[in-house]
């Protein structure tokens, strides 16, 4: 029997995307952007206290999103929870875009914004930063005069680490009167800078924020949107009824109502995001100011080559040479004793090109 599956055209033409994200338990997993310390033992101890029973029915997320709109500073009506940072990309496309029409993005940048919109058959205006990780900020105000229906700004931005500050983001918000602006703050906490308090001057705004990074709960994928109520009620119509797990909300809870891990986490990255890049220029390796818990790096054309010797290692970095030229790595900021593992081999592995 021959059957033919009647597969959409955008599938067809695009490739799975395939993240690396097996065989890498017992590295130094500074590839990923995770939180390599590891989530509070306050949140491990709230897991453990779930029952059979309530695993065993639908979760409830009424009280679970009281409290962490509180940790964001909204109402409960502006804050929408999602399965991961991911999937409250996705919604955006459910909810604004029909097959056919544009979508405005910065590369090099987050490639969910690109893969989404290749499967929801969108046209891709892709713009670029300079060669000195700067935000095309008049480029994307022409672009925005063609209405495109989202333009997507991960702020900061991953991979370069670029943070964009208030006047050149309200400039893009004005231009912006046909088109939804999705503010990516998944390293908010980092840069110390959030659009938020922004909801509802600018009705187009959407801010994304996760609990992957700074909270490290990247394995139970929880993820929210935030917005003006009127607003956000167009995305909910595009969500499922259970969105989210319970174990995902009673960590997050957990996560919010120990403030002080998270901000000693933050504090620690800071720390170690100064120091490494002081390292790395004392080595002749050139990175970017980074608003993330990461740094961009470039090691010339021997970037390669050493990331691939320090796999060997069991180093993980995130080479960039493909989509960013020979020698780009972005690297995150792991523990101190992971970041001296890594200073220490890549003193031993790479040598400064004459």
């Amino acid at each position: 029997m021959k059957v033919n599956l009647p597969v959409r055209k955008a599938i067809l033409n695009r490739r799975t995307y395939e993240a690396p994200a097996e065989g890498r338990s017992d590295k130094v997993r500074l590839d990923f952007n995770e939180n390599t310390s590891g989530c509070s033992p306050t949140v491990l101890r709230a897991l453990a206290k779930l029952t059979s029973k309530q695993v065993a029915m639908y979760p409830e997320y009424q009280e679970p999103t009281k409290r962490l709109a509180l940790y964001f500073r909204v109402r409960p009506e502006e804050l929408l929870l999602t399965n991961g940072g991911d999937d409250a990309l996705r919604v955006f496309f459910d909810t604004f875009v029909d097959s056919g029409t544009r979508i405005l993005i910065c590369e090099p940048t987050f490639p969910m914004y690109r893969y989404y919109a290749e499967i929801s058959g969108a046209h891709i205006e892709a713009l670029r930063y300079s060669s000195e990780m700067g935000f095309p900020l008049e480029d994307v105000i022409r672009a925005l005069s063609k209405k495109p229906r989202i333009l997507f700004i991960a702020n900061p931005n991953n991979p370069t680490g670029t943070l964009l500050r208030e006047k050149e983001l309200r400039r893009i918000l004005r231009a912006a009167t046909d088109t939804v602006v999705v503010m990516d703050e998944a390293y908010a906490e980092f840069s110390g800078f959030s659009a938020v308090p922004w909801r509802h001057r600018y009705p187009q705004l959407f801010v994304t924020r996760t609990f992957s990074k700074v909270a490290g709960l990247a394995a139970l994928r929880l993820g929210a949107v935030i917005a003006c109520e009127k607003s956000l009620a167009f995305v909910r119509r595009a969500m499922p009824p259970f969105p989210v797990n319970l174990a995902a909300l009673v960590a997050a809870d957990a996560a919010v109502g120990n403030p002080a891990a998270m901000r000693g986490y933050v504090t620690e990255v800071k720390r170690l995001r100064a120091r490494f890049a002081a390292q790395l220029q004392k080595l002749g390796v050139k990175s970017y100011p980074s608003g993330g818990n990461f740094l961009l790096a470039n090691f010339g054309p021997l970037g390669p080559r050493l990331v691939r010797r320090l796999e060997k290692l069991g180093i993980l970095l995130r080479d960039r040479s493909k989509d960013m030229g020979p020698g780009f790595v972005r690297i995150t900021m792991g523990t101190s004793s992971e970041m001296q593992r890594l200073l220490r081999s890549i003193r031993k592995e790479w040598r400064r090109p004459a």
